[in-house]
């Protein structure tokens, strides 16, 4: 990889972790926390738009490059719902709040209504105004269960049921989610785009 240190446009220790694991040792991610306790408004309308807009804030911030990451989960009976929204979906009110505003809202539907994907875009960019981000985008598709099962990962995890595996994202151990999620499906592209 071209670089030996990205900042990383979010404050979320569970995503730092998870990212700095799928990148390796070559690259040193250190999280915008260090550099700012700011975060930017999210107001774009697309994964893509928040992606770009918090790297290019990130690498302002910091002088350095940046990576962002851009992620949700997009539930089909819901239109896509909560997406770009996931994080704050029940007013910004934590994890265990959004996913009990999840299953209310699904609280009727069958399992085969229950169809999900977790969608990440990953943005890398050189420098502030680097007018080419480099976009990867990663979808993990599986379905939404009825109640919580697992105490791995975070945000929605708990929820999500991963086909190839059997069990909710929160069961899986975190070397075989980084190696399944959608996350790691963004990253394994950007490796590709860097050559690496």
């Amino acid at each position: 990889m071209p670089f030996k240190e990205l900042v990383l446009a979010s404050h979320n220790a569970g995503k730092l972790k998870e990212l700095q694991a799928m990148l390796g040792d070559s690259v040193r991610l250190r999280s915008i926390g260090e550099f700012s306790q700011v975060e930017p408004e999210e107001t774009g309308l697309s994964f893509v738009e928040n992606a770009i807009l918090k790297a290019r804030n990130a690498a302002r911030l910091s002088g350095l490059p940046a990576l962002a990451d851009d992620s949700g989960l997009a539930v089909d009976f819901l239109g896509g719902a909560p997406g770009i929204y996931s994080a704050r979906y029940a007013d910004g009110q934590g994890d265990a709040a959004n996913n009990a505003k999840l299953l209310d809202a699904l609280k009727d539907v069958p399992d085969a209504q229950r169809g999900a994907q977790f969608v990440c875009v990953l943005a890398l960019l050189r420098h502030a105004d680097d007018p080419l981000p480099i976009l990867c985008e990663g979808l993990w598709h599986g379905r939404i269960l009825h109640a919580p099962s697992g105490e791995q990962g975070f945000g929605y995890d708990p929820l999500f049921w991963a086909p190839e595996s059997a069990c909710s994202s929160a069961e899986l151990p975190p070397a075989e989610k980084n190696r399944l999620s959608h996350r790691a499906r963004a990253m394994a592209l950007l490796k590709q785009r860097l050559g690496r």
